[in-house]
């Protein structure tokens, strides 16, 4: 629906009368009425074009509502009416519908055009004819005026840019309606006219010489929501903007009035309908209901809502109470399904608007024109879609978040700020014109923050891309500020303006005694940490005791920073955002709690939360477990996962020994890993990367710990391997854990006969044998671990069962026997180990001929004493294995032994051995055979059954008997004898002896029977019954049948007579139900029980049917032809008849069913088919019966009128004509020209005429030409059928002279005949031409029309005022006797522009050298056209970069799309490339110059260099640190890295040896310096780059041992057993034996080493010293264990200690003691320089 904002009074008017007018169309009219408007035409005043409107009841104000397609084809509906001042009358407008729109401009609903009816009261009468005099001189003088206000100055602009050229496509001359006038009546009357569909569009013509401005739409007709508005001047009729004229209110038919103060006299008040013409497009609301849902009181001077007779109801949805004087909206709670509420033009004030509250399904409200100065009281309306508030007083837009409103209309207040601007979260168009907060900058982005990314349009135009990118640079949480109040500025201010505004508010709510420094949020990406920063900084000038303890709750909103939702367990300060937040705004509070009380919270707002990387990304990787081996550890990695969805990852463990690079463990590629021997003092390192399913891999992070200490010895799984029998070997095995096995112990205790006590009986070894002495008595093993450090476990023992003695065996096994199946074989055996008992024997079978235990044995028989065995049949083709067991008298069993045959069981040949068959030798009876199978497995036997005539003969084999071991006698048997044979077959297709079993009787025949009977045919007269029946019981004789009649009260009658197999009903049947029995019979007449068939019927009677049919009459055209038909089948009834035309054999149309048929024309060459349908009394049809006649003939052919209507120049003209005899044929025409009429005999002989013969042949119309202005036209006709047979000519003459053809032009258009200088041209017709006018328009960007003053011939020079603008050359036609034709116009040039801006050359500044910056600089033209373009209409330049695609190729250049501004950073991918940059200069008409380019040689590599060069650790003594840095300059090659160290407040750098790698373990050494890593890149050519260092914090000692250092400290005296290495040659491998056991005494004094004593020696000093220099302690890097005390040259030693910590913890309590108590610098105990 597309209505004017400040003009809803038309909503309402439109929407009564769309439901209650009738669609009317708008009739094309012949060009000829055109020419006799014109001649009618007494005077010729300026004429006016105004757009199509639609008047709206009785106060006919001007409201327009055009379709888009109507506007674009109004020069074919448009007309010319001439109209003086005196008669302008007011009209009843009627209405047609119009196209709805929706709220995205769809047409919707289909209305019509309202048209308002102007006559002529002097010149408009119907059927009138005249001719104008000659033009006076007061004419010629005003065509100058005519041409130069021939265009409006406003035009509507077209809705597509086919619009104005399907315009002048057009017919040249405009149509002529004559309009019958119609007088102002009743409203009554005036509903009445609405309902009249003959109205149509005119054009008007006004002598006045001022006109009424009047507001007019037109809609879109490409069905945007685009809306225009037209406000013409007073012009002549134009085909490029035809218009439908309407009524005034004050009853006037006005024409449009340029709004530009140069071409108007004056401007008129606006009245209140006509306040703001402005459109906006409005959500649609459905206004189909009726009377009893509307109400429109509008201008009835209503004061109160509650006032008597208002109605107001429950009902209403359409209200419309605007212009009355209502200053309170008490009542208007009543309407609770009010959609549409007009309150515009009263006296509100506001506040007050509580009561609209209950309006719940409102959703258009107007309240423009008021004196409303706050919407404050404005409640939420679920519902409301559209709110005009314009005209008012408002300061602000303060109100009610509204949820669904799309449009708000505020213009023309007084609104300054922004502030409480409410929360509208689809609204698509704001619209503040005229406020004075227009003043403030970047207004449109502002309301682009408030509002979010639903809005579309902002004060009636879309929105400005240099706002909507201006508005992307302002931080999330602008509109929350703008709504507190907060001052719009710059955005590169905006970050320190806001948060200033925030802290202002938050000041008095903060903790004493704390400033607020920053609050903030992390740009927030999908699935990544997102940290909240809120840094509060202590007031010092303050004195507070507690702490500030801060508390978090985060926040998702919309995607507009509104509507924010806590979100449940986000308290902490980082927040992970989820895939659903992506593009929505997060909030932080921060609530800060100080001493327990809790402060009033303060936020920070986010920006939109971006869609992840993809790329995971490892936060936090640790290794939890304790590091003994034979425990399992786990790594824990805290992964972001960025987007991707969350994979497993990729784990992996490395073992790094002492001072060795890392090496990967094979297997270990799982989180959890379990320690082994092999990672005994080894650290192991955690590597993980983490990867997504998607397959995006992060970054490897690792995770060291600390070094695998060995377990306790032990041992499990302790067992004795062997069987406790006299004679064998036991040996005790374990399973030993704990580090490097040592010499661990075994023994062997024997179980006491007497005691049951065990005692030893062998040490040192794993394996005992048993003896007879051990029989009957247990053996106990025992395993004591010891590691090979000597340390010894808990000793395991197990215990074996009691020694048996030795058991029985068997020796010399032998099968006796055949090999056969179904032979009887024994085996034997000798027994040795004492006396045998009952040995056991068990039979097997195998494939295999080699024997493999008892693998592949499949036993046939059980366990049994027995030690014979007959081969069964399962056996055949198997080996015999015989498994004997010896048994002891005792009981006790032996090994058992096998024995296998020597050869497979062999079969016996196929044979039965029995065969016998059984049943009742009867026909139907089953027969079933029986026999008995040896020889092998039995395969497919062979079965078959034969019929004998005698016991002798071969007999006749039964064929689908074959194969089976039944057989069911069949009537083929009968008196025969039966036999079956088989044939015995093994499943490896050998065949035995066959075998025949003989019956002993022949094969008797069954009793005769019927197995069904029944009745085959209709029970219809005349149809042949059969009967259907199956006989069983040998050969049938002749079976009895009898036919039955059964009535319908059960009466049963034979028909006599009707002994057969079929019957003939009769019609003495009818109405009786029949049946058949059968007796059947057998060959040898014995008789079976009788059988009755179902009853069928009732029998009705046959259908009816037609005898004959034939045809009466004549076959010619103009004759009837009847029909006559006999009839049988019953008593006849209302029979029906059809007439058909036969046009092809399967093509025929019905052209009656009367009794008889007119030929007619169509009838022609063409037959008849009559369809003639029998139809019996009982109204049953028979089968219809047709004839077809011959083919029709035509008459004789007869010419029986013949005229010429009226005559015009290059019109074409039709006679009227009638024909009749057959198809007409090609007749011959003459067209005659005369100078005088011609009547009577002279006009039947015109041929003998004085004449002129214009045309002669086969063509009737005639087009006159300019020859013939001013003569008669005759035509003479010879009409002719189709086969040429002719009939009596006919001749007419026209009743007029052939008059010209108004003046008008066609094809005018504009070309370009130089630089700046067009020329106009068009061609001519309609008449001979006078002296024509000529014009020159200039079409501004917004459509508007301006005529250029002073431009009045063919050719134009563009001027500076045409930039920017299309010309248009306006061209009248003037005939020779001074009629003035339309002016035409033609296209529109292409938009006149200035001199396209160009680039002389483009240089690049800078070296293309990698990580150096390349820019572009252009130089401009120094002509003053190219410094005029630069100056004035450059818009902008934009720039791309392109690269070769392979190094060396200079051709071949690839854009980066990525770099488009003026400068661009060479990349490390760029060396050996070429790069070129274009430029492009574009003007503010949006032109684009011609490409300016400049190239670079080949990319040279940058000098070496590292940037954020930094050290990663955790900063303990037994850390691992790396050192990672940014590359640049080439590719890297062998760039060398050196670590040092650094003592706090020195400059002094400590090398340290050795360390040249980026990974550098920490040691003791480090404590209290810094490292430093100094990276000096090297490029692969070897080029040198500055050298960068990076720095750690001072090496902290790692926890755990300070805490240990700081207790033995606090002693102030400590010992500890170390080993010392008395032999230090650097061959020598270290070894047990080298070591000795010291105590190593240090306190705040000395330190001292002492070997202990024994007992053939006293404890002795090896080694005493004090602290003073030379004094100092050395590391070993490549062993933990190790270190060495020097006390000066001749006093050192090396110790060794069982673990690294125990390591550290010596040389920092020593070196503590040192600098505590004896002022050693740490340098000296270094031993280095200082």
């Amino acid at each position: 629906m597309v209505l004017t904002e400040m003009e809803s009074r038309s909503v309402s008017n439109g929407e009564d009368q769309a439901e209650k007018a009738q669609a009317s169309e708008l009739p094309k009219q012949s060009p000829v009425s055109s020419a006799e408007s014109v001649k009618r035409s007494s005077k010729i005043a300026k004429p006016g074009v105004t757009p199509a409107a639609r008047a709206s009841g009785p106060a006919t104000s001007s409201r327009n509502r055009v379709e888009g397609a109507r506007v674009s084809d109004s020069s074919t509906n448009g007309v010319k009416s001439t109209v003086t001042r005196s008669s302008l009358t007011s009209n009843a407008a009627s209405t047609a519908p119009v196209k709805r729109r929706n709220s995205t401009g769809a047409l919707t609903e289909k209305q019509s055009v309202s048209v308002p009816k102007r006559t002529n009261s002097a010149n408009s009468v119907a059927g009138s004819r005249s001719t104008s005099s000659s033009v006076s001189e007061p004419l010629r003088r005003s065509l100058t005026e005519i041409r130069r206000a021939s265009l409006p100055s406003a035009a509507t602009k077209a809705s597509s840019p086919g619009s104005i050229s399907e315009t002048k496509r057009q017919s040249p001359v405009s149509s002529v309606t004559r309009i019958s006038r119609v007088s102002p009546k009743s409203d009554g009357s005036k509903q009445d006219s609405v309902k009249k569909p003959s109205l149509r569009p005119s054009l008007s013509l006004s002598s006045s010489s001022s006109s009424k401005r009047v507001l007019s739409s037109s809609l879109d007709g490409s069905g945007s929501s685009t809306i225009r508005r037209s406000v013409s001047k007073v012009s002549s009729p134009s085909a490029r903007s035809p218009s439908i004229s309407g009524g005034s209110k004050f009853g006037s038919l006005s024409a449009s009035v340029d709004r530009s103060s140069s071409l108007s006299g004056r401007r008129k008040a606006l009245t209140p309908e006509s306040r703001d013409s402005r459109f906006i497009v409005l959500p649609q609301v459905e206004i189909k209901g009726g009377d009893d849902v509307r109400l429109d009181l509008r201008g009835r001077r209503v004061r109160s809502l509650n006032a008597s007779g208002l109605n107001l109801s429950e009902n209403l949805e359409f209200v419309y109470l605007r212009d009355n004087l209502l200053s309170s909206l008490e009542g208007i709670e009543v309407l609770k399904r009010v959609k549409v509420l007009d309150l515009s033009f009263n006296d509100f004030k506001g506040p007050g608007f509580e009561p609209l509250g209950n309006c719940k399904f409102l959703q258009q409200l107007y309240l423009a024109g008021n004196q409303i100065t706050s919407l404050v009281s404005l409640p939420q309306l679920p519902n409301l879609e559209f709110l005009s508030v314009a005209q008012n007083r408002l300061r602000s837009l303060a109100m009610a978040s509204q949820p669904r409103l799309q449009v708000l209309a505020a213009s023309k207040n007084k609104i300054s700020t922004l502030k409480g601007f409410p929360h509208l979260p689809v609204l698509e168009h704001l619209r503040v014109e005229e406020n004075p907060i227009l003043e403030m900058s970047h207004l449109e982005a502002a309301s682009i923050l408030l509002v979010g990314p639903t809005l579309k349009k902002f004060n009636d135009r879309d929105l400005s891309r240099e706002e909507v990118e201006i508005a992307k640079r302002y931080p999330a949480h602008t509109a929350l500020c703008i709504r507190e109040g907060w001052e719009f500025c710059r955005p590169e201010l905006v970050a320190d303006s806001t948060f200033r505004f925030l802290v202002e508010q938050w000041k008095d709510h903060l903790p004493p005694g704390y400033l607020l420094k920053e609050a903030s949020v992390d740009q927030p990406f999908e699935e990544d940490v997102c940290r909240c920063h809120f840094i509060f900084v202590k007031d010092h000038t303050l004195s507070t005791d507690s702490e500030l303890v801060l508390k978090y709750q985060w926040f998702i909103g919309e995607k507009t920073p509104t509507n924010f939702v806590a979100i449940a367990d986000a308290v902490g300060e980082v927040y992970w955002p989820k895939n659903e937040d992506i593009e929505k705004f997060l909030k932080v509070e921060c609530t800060p709690v100080l001493a327990e009380i809790e402060y009033p919270p303060i936020f920070a707002v986010s920006s939109p939360v971006s869609p992840g990387t993809g790329y995971p990304k490892v936060l936090n990787l640790n290794v939890r477990g304790e590091l003994v081996e034979g425990n399992v550890i786990k790594g824990y990695a805290e992964v972001a996962w960025c987007g991707g969805t969350p994979g497993k990852g990729v784990a992996s463990w490395l073992r790094r020994r002492w001072n060795s690079s890392p090496a990967v463990i094979v297997g270990a590629e799982d989180e959890e890993y379990r320690l082994t021997i092999d990672d005994i003092d080894s650290s192991l390192v955690y590597m993980y990367t983490p990867v997504t399913e998607e397959g995006a891999k992060g970054e490897p992070q690792y995770a060291i710990t600390d070094f695998v200490k060995a377990a306790a010895p032990s041992v499990n799984n302790v067992r004795i391997l062997g069987e406790a029998v006299e004679g064998n070997t036991l040996r005790g095995v374990g399973e030993y854990f704990g580090g490097r096995e040592g010499p661990s112990k075994f023994e062997w205790l024997r179980e006491s006969n007497d005691s049951g006590d065990f005692e030893l009986v062998s040490t040192g070894t794993a394996e005992y044998t048993l003896t007879k002495e051990h029989v009957g008595r247990r053996l106990a093993f025992v395993y004591i671990p010891i590691n090979f450090e000597g340390q010894e476990g808990k000793s395991v023992s197990v215990v074996t069962q009691i020694v048996k003695k030795a058991p029985p065996k068997v020796t010399n096994l032998k099968i006796i026997g055949d090999t056969r199946e179904g032979s009887k074989v024994t085996v034997t055996a000798t027994v040795t180990g004492g006396t045998e008992g009952s040995s056991r024997v068990q039979w097997f079978k195998t494939n295999s001929s080699k024997l493999d235990g008892e693998n592949g044995l499949e036993a046939v028989s059980a366990s049994k004493i027995a030690k014979a065995f007959r081969i069964p049949l399962g056996a055949v083709g198997y080996y015999i294995v015989a498994k004997f067991t010896p048994m002891a008298p005792d009981g006790e069993s032996g090994d058992p032994a096998y024995v296998i045959s020597e050869k497979a069981v062999e079969t016996l040949p196929p044979s039965l051995n029995f065969l016998s068959v059984t049943g009742d030798y009867c026909e139907g009876e089953m027969l079933t055979a029986s026999y008995g199978y040896i020889g092998g497995h039995e395969g497919k036997s062979l079965y078959n059954w034969y019929l004998h005539e005698v016991e002798a003969d071969s007999g006749t084999l039964i064929s689908e008997a074959s194969g089976l071991l039944q057989y069911r006698i069949t009537k083929d048997a009968i008196g025969k004898f039966v036999s079956f044979k088989c044939t015995p077959v093994r499943d490896d297709g050998i065949a035995g002896e066959p075998r025949t079993s003989l019956g002993q009787e022949r094969v008797r025949p069954g009793t005769p029977r019927l197995l069904y009977l029944q009745i085959v045919g209709k029970a219809i007269e005349g149809t042949k019954l059969h009967v259907d029946k199956k006989y069983w019981g040998g050969e049938e004789g002749n079976s009895v049948f009898r036919w039955y009649l059964t009535s319908s009260d059960g009466t049963q009658t034979e028909i006599k007579g009707a002994t057969t197999a079929s019957y003939m009903l009769s019609s003495d049947d009818i109405g009786f139900y029949i049946s058949v029995s059968c007796e059947p019979v057998r060959s040898d007449w014995a008789r079976g029980r009788t059988v009755v068939s179902e009853q069928i019927g009732p029998i009705v009677p046959g259908p009816p049917t037609c005898q004959s049919l034939e045809f009466q009459g004549s076959t010619v055209e103009g004759q009837r032809l009847s029909f006559i038909a006999t009839y049988s089948g019953g008593e006849r009834g209302r029979c029906s008849h059809e007439w058909f035309r036969v046009r092809s054999r399967s093509v025929k149309e019905k052209v009656s069913d009367d009794e008889f048929l007119d030929l007619t024309l169509e009838d022609v060459g063409r037959r008849i088919e009559l369809v003639y349908t029998p139809v019996r009394r009982d109204g049953m049809k028979g089968t219809p019966r047709s004839i077809v006649s011959d083919d029709i003939v035509p008459a004789d052919p007869v010419g029986l009128e013949l005229s010429i209507p009226d005559c015009r120049e290059d019109e074409e003209v039709v006679p009227q004509k009638s024909y009749y005899g057959g198809q007409e044929g090609s007749a011959e025409y003459i067209w005659y020209r005369a100078k005088t009429k011609l009547q009577g005999s002279d006009l039947m002989n015109i041929s003998k005429a004085s004449v002129d013969v214009l045309s002669s042949g086969n063509t009737l119309a005639y087009t006159p030409s300019l020859e013939d202005l001013g003569a008669y036209l005759a035509l003479y006709w010879v009409p002719t059928r189709a086969d040429g047979i002719c009939g009596k000519p006919l001749v007419a003459i026209s009743n007029n002279p052939v008059t010209p053809a108004p003046p008008v032009v066609s094809d005018v258009h504009v070309k370009e005949v130089s630089s700046g200088v067009y020329s106009g041209e068009g061609e001519y017709y309609g008449g001979y031409e006078g002296t024509s006018l000529f014009s020159w328009y200039r079409e501004t960007s917004d459509g508007t029309i301006v005529l250029v003053n002073g431009a009045s011939s063919t050719t134009y020079e563009v001027m500076e005022a045409d930039f920017n603008c299309r010309l248009l050359f306006g061209y009248t036609p003037v005939r020779s006797d001074t009629v003035v034709g339309e002016l035409r116009l033609s296209e529109p040039t292409g938009i006149i522009l200035p001199e396209l801006p160009k680039i002389e050359t483009l240089a690049l500044t800078g070296k293309a050298v990698e990580g150096e910056i390349l820019r572009a600089v252009e130089d401009i033209p120094k002509s003053d056209k190219q410094q005029l373009v630069w100056g004035k209409y450059k818009k902008d330049v934009k720039y791309q970069w392109f690269c070769t695609s392979d190094k060396g190729d200079k051709t071949s250049f690839e854009p980066m799309p990525s770099q488009c501004s003026g400068s661009y950073k060479v990349r490390l991918e760029d060396i050996g490339r070429c790069l070129r940059c274009d430029c492009i200069v574009t003007d503010v008409f949006g032109r684009s110059s011609e490409p300016a380019s400049s190239e670079t040689a080949a990319v040279l590599p940058g000098i070496p260099k590292i940037d954020k060069l930094e050290i990663e650790g955790r900063g303990f003594h037994t850390n691992l640190y790396a050192i990672r840095g940014i590359y640049s300059g080439g590719k890297e090659g062998k760039s060398r890295i050196q670590w040092l160290r650094s003592m706090v407040g020195s400059p002094d750098l400590i090398s340290i040896p050795g360390e040249t790698g980026r990974m550098y373990e920490a040691n003791v050494d480090d404590v209290g310096y810094r490292l430093v890593a100094i990276y000096t890149p090297v490029r692969e050519d070897g080029v040198e780059g500055q050298p960068v260092s990076a720095s750690t914090d001072p090496i902290a000692v790692e926890p755990a041992v300070l805490k240990e250092v700081k207790q033995k400290l606090d002693l102030g005296a400590v010992k500890f057993e170390v080993l010392c290495d008395k032999d230090r040659s650097p061959k020598k491998v270290l070894g047990v034996g080298s070591l000795e056991r010291r105590i190593l005494e240090v306190n705040r004094k000395r330190v001292k080493v002492v070997k202990p004593g024994s007992k053939t020696s006293f404890p002795a000093t090896e080694i005493r010293g004090s602290y003073a220099p030379p004094f100092h302690v050395e590391l070993f890097r490549i062993d933990q264990h190790r270190l060495r005390i020097v006390v000066d040259r001749e006093n050192e030693v090396d110790l060794m200690v069982q673990t690294r910590q125990m390591r550290d913890v010596i040389v920092l309590v020593i070196r503590g003691f040192a600098q505590r108590f004896n002022s050693t610098s740490l340098n000296s105990l270094l031993k280095v320089e200082a």
